[in-house]
């Protein structure tokens, strides 16, 4: 077995890592970044796809897929780190599709340049000289952009809503996630460290990544897995924010207070802690929830917290999101139920929208957010891009709200588009 080398060392703090991604193919920049710390893939030493013709998988089997995958990689590694940190050493992002019929991918790149809690490194993997670690000029924006419907018009989409909120009223299901989409074309290739720079000015408080084109900001953290500890943030009951901080401390209230939306949220709520307790000794679930103000809404959040069981064979990431996706957030519940509706009435394909997406390291440990507020770079034609946004339907749903709902859970990457 030929043996490939790994190594990381410490570097400088205080990166500003978006701007260490090149000028190259946005397909080829890797980003998982929150409040400036984070890790960003620079190449591709090489990936593995699941679902989308090449191999068919349910939820857990193409999570064991990509597990084998990347331990066979691991096992030709020789690692030389001296941090020992969360996210240093060989690390693999992962984007998965929402339905595994879908393609899903891990991306192993060939340099990693990562940032946390006060440290920085530089990792390379492979025979090859060091990398520098340089600054590069800034994107350029769309050109001439333009806006196009998505698979349903606005009444379209509206009457699916309102089809949604009859199969729950006759007691079919509890709550369903229903997504729309829009596409944009620009005159030059859309470039998505611009639309991640943009997206980190005004959306700090998010995850903001890009993996294989599928750009975005997530509020959303499915799981981290960190030194036995793991922590999953559900989001579900949203309100739009109007600008005005004595209003929106009013609305915030408000939310707090909606039933329509506490009852959207016990559902996620549920959803996550039922997945996680057959892998942990404990679980911390708060009583009520708090109120996350981001720049454009504001959601019902709980942070769900859990430490996994000590075995011979302790939890890994790919283990827990098996169990964990889809969630009540981005699915329904009950869960399979509410894949079928979803099926039924929603008229297009998601894509890895609405799917697990970050990165994994060689201890199994890592960072997994729901790909929300996100973009699908066309990589067949890279001026064009396709925009999801997802809204969840409980019994006091009312479509034109919901529908006004998605449109502002649009406006992050909208603006970032639109913006020079």
């Amino acid at each position: 077995m030929n043996s490939i080398p790994v190594k990381t060392l410490e570097i400088s703090h205080g990166l500003d890592l978006l701007k260490l991604l090149p000028e190259a193919n946005s397909l080829a920049s890797l980003a998982w970044i929150r409040g400036g710390d984070g890790v960003i893939g620079i190449g591709e030493f090489d990936r593995f796809e699941v679902g989308g013709g090449s191999s068919s998988a349910n939820d857990q089997d193409r999570f064991d897929q990509m597990r084998a995958w990347w331990h066979a990689k691991l096992a030709k590694f020789i690692v030389a780190d001296d941090l020992h940190l969360s996210g240093t050493g060989p690390i693999a992002f992962i984007s998965a599709s929402f339905d595994p019929a879908e393609k899903s991918v891990l991306v192993i790149p060939k340099i990693i340049i990562g940032q946390r809690n006060g440290k920085s490194w530089l990792t390379w993997v492979g025979d090859i000289p060091k990398p520098e670690v340089v600054e590069y000029p800034k994107p350029e924006a769309p050109l001439n952009l333009s806006w196009a419907g998505g698979a349903l018009e606005p009444h379209a989409w509206e009457g699916i809503v309102a089809q949604a909120v009859k199969r729950i009223a006759s007691g079919e299901l509890d709550k369903v996630v229903l997504a729309r989409d829009l596409i944009a074309y620009s005159d030059l290739p859309f470039d998505a460290r611009h639309i991640m720079l943009k997206l980190a000015e005004k959306y700090s408080a998010t995850w903001i990544f890009n993996i294989d084109g599928l750009v975005g900001a997530t509020p959303e953290l499915l799981l981290r897995l960190n030194k036995g500890l793991v922590t999953s943030r559900v989001l579900a009951g949203t309100i739009q924010r109007t600008g005005d901080d004595e209003r929106d401390l009013a609305l915030a209230g408000s939310l707090a207070r909606s039933s329509k939306d506490l009852e959207e949220h016990k559902y996620a709520v549920q959803s996550v802690s039922q997945s996680l307790m057959p892998f942990c000794s404990s679980t911390n679930i708060p009583e009520s929830p708090f109120v996350l103000h981001l720049a454009n809404v504001m959601h019902l959040a709980t942070d769900v917290t859990g430490v996994i069981s000590d075995s011979l064979t302790p939890a890994d990431l790919f283990a827990l999101v098996g169990a964990l996706h889809p969630s009540a957030a981005v699915c329904g519940t009950p869960r399979e139920v509410a894949k079928k509706v979803i099926s039924d009435l929603e008229g297009m394909s998601r894509g890895r929208y609405a799917g697990p997406a970050g990165w994994i390291d060689s201890r199994g440990e890592g960072e997994l957010g729901i790909a929300l507020r996100c973009a699908q770079i066309n990589p067949n034609n890279q001026k064009q891009i396709r925009l999801f946004a997802g809204c969840g339907i409980v019994a006091g749903s009312d479509p034109k709200k919901e529908f006004a709902e998605s449109q502002a859970k649009l406006l992050p990457i909208r603006e970032a588009l639109e913006s020079y």
